[in-house]
C-alpha cells in the first residue's frame, strides 16, 4: 500500500514494510538472496534502508509477485539490468508502478464507498420530537 513516493533518505524496516506491504521476514530473506539489497545498520544494529534500496525492493517485488520470476530468475534479471546499466531505471519504474497500483486500489475502495447504499432509517413511532 504505497502511499506515495518515498521522500526520506533513510527508512527503518517497519517503514519499509509499510511502504512496500511486505513483512520483515520477507525483507530479511530477500537480503540473503539478492546481493543488491544490503541495508546498513545503525549503532543499535537495526537495519537502515536508503531510498535506493526501497526502490530495489519494489523492483524485486515486481519481478517475483507480478512478473512471476523465481528467486533465481529474479536474481538473473537484476544482474542483467545491472550489467546493462538499467538497474536504477528499472527500480524507478517499479516504484512508479507500485504507486499507480496503490492509487488504483484507493480509488476502487473510494468508489465502493460511494456506490454503497445509504443506510435507511424508518420512522420510529415511539420517538417524540
Amino acid at each position: 500500500m504505497l502511499r506515495g513516493e518515498p521522500v526520506q533518505e533513510f527508512y527503518s524496516i517497519g517503514e519499509v514494510c509499510e511502504l512496500t506491504e511486505l513483512k520483515p521476514h520477507v525483507l530479511r530473506y530477500w537480503e540473503s538472496q539478492f546481493k543488491v539489497l544490503s541495508p546498513a545498520k545503525n549503532r543499535s544494529g537495526n537495519r537502515v534502508y536508503a531510498r535506493r534500496e526501497v526502490e530495489l525492493i519494489l523492483l524485486v517485488k515486481q519481478l517475483l509477485y507480478v512478473e512471476k520470476y523465481t528467486i533465481d530468475g529474479a536474481r538473473l534479471k537484476l544482474e542483467e539490468h545491472r550489467r546493462g546499466g538499467a538497474l536504477r531505471t528499472e527500480a524507478r519504474v517499479a516504484l512508479e508502478l507500485e504507486t499507480v497500483e496503490a492509487l488504483e486500489r484507493d480509488l476502487l475502495a473510494l468508489q465502493a464507498l460511494l456506490d454503497a447504499p445509504l443506510p435507511t432509517t424508518s420512522p420510529d413511532p415511539n420517538h417524540r420530537s
